[in-house]
């Protein structure tokens, strides 16, 4: 019964956190790069302002997730580009019209509309010093150089069509990229020497900022990158006409300095230049608050007790309690199973050691793959995954620890085998079976932050944004109140497996 009462009060607290379900809005994405972020806050700000009821799921990863996050009807629309579109969605050549577009994507519920007037090409960058010194200008000077340069790619543009690999064999690069990089990080690293050539797009404000020289794609490698909406067939794209042409490359490279550089908040920025303009700026989301990034005068404190605080809190721990009730409710009777059939014990655990190995990353992928959604699904199969291993492994070795003798005595005074387990064996093994789900909780909690890549939400959104504006006390803003909630929920299944230690006679007279 110490168990039941245990995964009821688990499916309790994950009930008790969850959020309201909002009436279907419509759903915006963005991928994980500043840009990305303030485009699709200014659509989402664009609906609002024109009546339509819009959340902004932010950083939800690639290009491959992103077109299954539309297909499955996860999100409804995001910014995307045409050279995008056409190399990595349609894997063709060339550069088809608006038309042609729409008429390639219709088979898959898509289209193309809104284009918002600016071109943000993919290209090469490199300190302005050490390409003069080397006398690069063009990337067929980068590929005749003889010089030992470190490349600092995103992971990205590393696997894309029309990335690196594509991008080597038409100039002959002889350079080994090495392991890939997040976007924003490269830029760091670019300034502080550790890497000396990145991928970088057009309308980087980091271009001007750290005075780099972009080199001239010469045999026009790289096709347009025309920003435009991607949607849903279905989605009714007039409420967003007003903002067809009204960004140029002057203009985004402008909205991304405001956040790189000047540190304003993502959904100041977008409401600020809906303001600028003829359209009228939306009110602050009545939904979920989006993740920001602070302005730099801010203290860490201001940070870290933003108004998304309690929402990102909620979520992650619903992600946490949710799944950790699943582990405890299958990974309890598989470590029976592995105890009383000896035979199957090894391949069990093999199998719940092996898809413990599995990059968090790639199992997203996976399940996303597997569930068709984005969200919530997925990172709960994913956390229940990572927690079974301890469940199943201390709930044979707590039953593998009582005397053999045990057992048989239970079973000669008339118990049966199912009584034996629930009312002996289960009780005598709880402190090292709870010493396994406390193993598993704590565990979540940090693996639980990657849930962000796939529009789960949680402290991880801090985390990843500010990845994307290249802001550590942003990330730090996340990653120590998950560090303190690891350490808490430590402390509340220490007080738990206490109370639970004590004979049901001092627990009453606690009471």
């Amino acid at each position: 019964m110490t168990f039941l009462r245990l995964l009821l009060l688990l499916l309790a607290l994950a009930g008790a956190w969850a959020p309201a379900r909002a009436a279907d809005p419509l759903v915006v994405g963005s991928k994980r790069f500043t840009e990305s972020y303030i485009l699709g806050e200014i659509v989402r700000q664009a609906l609002a302002a024109g009546g339509v009821a819009a959340v902004h799921k932010q950083g939800l990863g690639n290009t491959a997730v992103m077109e299954q996050a539309l297909a499955n009807g996860s999100i409804d629309v995001y910014p995307e580009y045409t050279g995008t579109i056409v190399r990595e969605l349609l894997k063709q050549d060339g550069a088809p019209s608006l038309a042609q577009l729409n008429a390639a994507l219709a088979p898959r519920g898509l289209k193309v509309g809104v284009p918002l007037g600016f071109n943000n090409s993919y290209a090469l960058a490199m300190r302005e010093d050490d390409a003069q010194r080397l006398g690069i200008a063009t990337i067929s000077d980068l590929a005749r150089s003889d010089a030992p340069l470190r490349f600092g790619l995103s992971h990205e543009f590393l696997v894309r069509g029309d990335g690196w690999p594509a991008l080597q064999r038409a100039y002959g690069l002889r350079f080994t990229p090495g392991s890939g990089l997040d976007h924003g990080l490269a830029y760091q690293a670019l300034a502080a020497k550790q890497v000396d050539v990145v991928d970088a797009y057009t309308t980087d404000a980091q271009i001007a900022r750290l005075k780099l020289r972009v080199l001239r794609d010469d045999r026009a490698f790289f096709p347009r990158y025309d920003a435009v909406l991607l949607m849903r067939a279905a989605v009714d794209e007039r409420p967003l006409a007003a903002l067809a042409g009204r960004i140029d490359d002057e203009a985004m490279r402008g909205l991304n300095g405001e956040v790189e550089i000047d540190g304003k908040s993502f959904e100041a920025v977008a409401r600020e230049f809906l303001a600028r303009g003829q359209a009228r700026p939306a009110p602050a989301a009545s939904g979920p608050a989006a993740p920001t990034s602070p302005a730099r005068g801010q203290s860490f404190l201001q940070r870290l007790f933003a108004p998304d605080l309690p929402r990102l809190l909620r979520e992650h721990l619903v992600l946490v309690f949710a799944s950790l009730a699943v582990a405890v409710a299958v990974g309890v009777p598989l470590g029976v199973l592995a105890h009383r059939q000896p035979r199957w014990s090894g391949t069990l655990m093999a199998l719940v050691g092996m898809v413990q190995t599995v990059p968090s990353l790639a199992l997203l992928a996976f399940l996303i793959a597997i569930v068709g959604t984005i969200g919530f699904v997925p990172a709960l199969l994913a956390l229940f995954v990572y927690a079974l291993l301890p469940i199943v492994r201390n709930t044979h070795a707590g039953l593998a620890s009582l005397p053999v003798g045990t057992r048989q005595a239970a079973l000669a005074l008339g118990l049966r085998d199912l009584q034996v387990l629930r009312s002996i064996e289960l009780p005598l093994a709880a402190p090292t079976i709870f010493a396994g789900i406390k193993t598993a909780a704590v565990l979540n909690v940090g693996v639980a932050t990657v849930a962000t890549f796939i529009g789960a939400g949680g402290l991880g959104e801090r985390i990843v944004a500010g990845l994307a504006v290249n802001d550590t006390a942003f990330m730090l803003a996340g990653a120590v109140p998950a560090a303190l909630l690891a350490l808490l929920t430590q402390w509340v299944f220490d007080a738990l497996e206490r109370w639970l230690r004590r004979s049901p006679a001092a627990r009453d007279a606690g009471q």
